[in-house]
């Protein structure tokens, strides 16, 4: 008889629908994975629910295990945590963590998957993925000891950024955001919190992850002389327009990107791996929670995502949840 699951497809854009498949058996160096948890993160995944992935960036955007292609069908997705099932020894029964898309079981290949620490609960560890992007900024931006730093854009990105930024010695950390809701947030990461209009400047570093023109703006606006702007934001299909005139240039003010499909050249001697297992260590903090701000099954992803999409679920991290194991 053949295994069958479940998985949830993005058909013409703006539309979802969850599809049976059909599981290969695993051969001797994969693993099948019954999911636990899913998680959507709101910015990109959104924005490939709507199709504004450009088309000079369809081979850049492709998650590991995606299938079919942009704008669709395509199953997109990559945080997801399961049990092994069936594969080796030493990971049979092991909660991780996989770069995969949201579906009830899959087969990958083992070195696909890593190991959830026991410290770490399995429906937080859906966060790894998001903080390995962080992690990858960080070791892009290399923050100093004492500097005065802003995090403009509260999204999943942005807070987790300011989580790891709140651990650093001496460091004045402040998330800002156009939403006074995040506030809450930002105290619960340990990190101070400003509406754009009330941050506060002279920074050496600022992150940028709000994905809007004006977020981009007011990063430069905050830096002190030449201080540098972090960009993270993914802006898709749209264009974005910058002050880089007036005193840009005699304040020899820098904006630089970081994007973590590619390991940040200031630790070329570490893996993929490494920083992945880097990101799950580091969700042992319990105050990561605050960025999951909702849950849903899986079977009401088609529902879930037009909602996320048109921001009337406000969602960092939304997590799924798997009570059907078919």
């Amino acid at each position: 008889m053949k295994r069958t699951a479940r998985a949830f497809w993005i058909g013409p854009p703006g539309h979802g629908e969850i599809r049976d498949v059909v599981l290969p058996d695993p051969a001797e160096d994969e693993v099948l994975v019954r999911s636990l948890w899913s998680g959507v993160s709101r910015g990109t995944e959104t924005l490939v629910f709507r199709g504004g992935v450009p088309e000079n960036q369809h081979a850049t955007m492709r998650a590991p295990f995606q299938e079919g292609d942009f704008p669709g069908p395509v199953k997109y997705g990559y945080l997801n945590v399961g049990v092994v099932e069936e594969g080796p020894a030493a990971l049979l029964g092991s909660t991780v963590f996989c770069l995969y898309p949201h579906q009830t079981r899959y087969v990958v290949p083992a070195s696909a998957v890593t190991p959830v620490p026991d410290s770490v609960p399995a429906g937080r560890a859906v966060l790894a993925g998001t903080v390995e992007t962080a992690v990858n900024a960080l070791w892009d931006a290399a923050p100093l000891v004492g500097d005065r730093i802003a995090v403009v854009g509260g999204g999943m990105v942005g807070c987790s950024v300011a989580a790891l930024l709140g651990r650093f010695p001496g460091v004045r950390v402040q998330l800002v955001d156009a939403d006074p809701t995040r506030a809450k947030i930002a105290e619960a990461l340990g990190v101070g919190f400003a509406l754009p209009s009330d941050a506060l400047g002279d920074c050496d570093l600022v992150v940028h992850a709000s994905a809007t023109e004006q977020g981009l703006t007011r990063a430069l606006e905050l830096l002190t002389a030449e201080g540098t702007v972090l960009e993270l934001s993914w802006y898709g299909d749209r264009k974005v327009s910058l002050p880089l005139g007036e005193a840009f240039h005699s304040r020899r003010l820098v904006i630089r990107s970081s994007q973590v499909g590619t390991v940040s050249p200031a630790r070329a001697n570490r893996s993929y791996a490494d920083r992945l297992a880097l990101a799950l260590d580091l969700l042992a903090d319990p105050a990561l929670d605050a960025l999951v701000t909702g849950e849903s099954d899986f079977e009401e992803l088609p529902d879930l995502l037009p909602r996320l999409a048109s921001g009337e679920i406000p969602a960092l991290c939304h997590r799924v949840r798997y009570t059907d194991i078919g």
